[in-house]
Order: C-alpha cells, then sequence, then structure tokens
C-alpha cells in the first residue's frame, strides 16, 4: 500500500500553503477548551490563552502563523 504525502491531493498533485491554508477549518478548535479551567495552552488544540481569546479578530496572517506553530509541534496534521 503506498503512503500519500499529507503534502499531496488523493490524485497525487502537491498541495501548496494556499490550498492547504483553504482546506482548514476556521479555527483549530478541537471541542473541548481547557483555557475555560484555567490551563495557559489548551490541551484540545494546542493554542494559547490568548489565541483562543483574540482568533477571531486575528487577521489571516495571524491565524496562518498559530497553524504553522501548531503544525511544526505536531499538534495539527497537515493536510
Amino acid at each position: 500500500m503506498d503512503m500519500v504525502s499529507p503534502n499531496t491531493s488523493p490524485d497525487g498533485d502537491e498541495r501548496n500553503d494556499d490550498t492547504r491554508r483553504s482546506l482548514r477549518p476556521d479555527s483549530p478548535c478541537a471541542g473541548y477548551c481547557s483555557t475555560s479551567h484555567g490551563d495557559e495552552v489548551c490541551k484540545g488544540c494546542g493554542r494559547t490563552w490568548d489565541e483562543v481569546l483574540n482568533w477571531i479578530i486575528y487577521t489571516d496572517e495571524e491565524k496562518a502563523a498559530v497553524w504553522a506553530r501548531l503544525e511544526a509541534a505536531g499538534l495539527i496534521k497537515k493536510r
């Protein structure tokens, strides 16, 4: 069985950052936010309290930076 790279679409084409970004959900929220229970970093999505709180006002660039940090830390799978 051939493994498909997370940067490769099902038809075998390499995905660029714009394509991967367009496939992302609006938020990395996993549906259970531990920051509401006092954690500085959410155990569900890996964002800090400030990132969770300010997500709706972040620019696309700020959101992309958070996504990149979460992906680099292995907290979010690249699509």
